[in-house]
């Protein structure tokens, strides 16, 4: 679960009046994907939300359009250091989307709400 590569086809559903991707489908495609792939590397011991987005639309989007996520060791590392005595953690994920020429057509910052849940004894 440190890996996950969505793609997104142009179909007559995904595409706006100028023929193009629909912005929300491009920043639907994102969603999920961090706070899952977190959710299963943390484990039950953690709640992990989507909490913030931002997008920055920079080229028209054609075609298939692609975007990959990455969960590190490290990143695993500074989330558990930061909420080992119960504090919420927001860290901020950048995403891009990414044309079949390898042009970035869309980035985002992905702000998760990460907190270590209380243990009842």
């Amino acid at each position: 679960y440190d890996y996950a590569r969505v793609e997104l086809r142009m179909r007559f559903w995904n595409k706006n009046a100028v023929g193009t991707h629909f912005g929300g489908s491009l920043f639907a495609m994102t969603d999920p994907f961090y706070m899952l792939l977190l959710m299963a590397r943390l484990g039950k011991d953690y709640y992990v939300w989507d909490k913030f987005s931002d997008i920055d639309y920079l080229k028209p989007g054609k075609g298939v359009v692609h975007a990959e996520f990455h969960i590190t060791d490290e990143l695993i590392n500074d989330i558990k250091k930061h909420t080992e005595n119960g504090e919420k953690y927001l860290p901020v994920l950048p995403v891009k989307v990414i044309d079949e020429k390898g042009d970035t057509v869309v980035t985002l910052n992905r702000t998760l709400y990460i907190r270590k849940k209380k243990q009842h004894r």
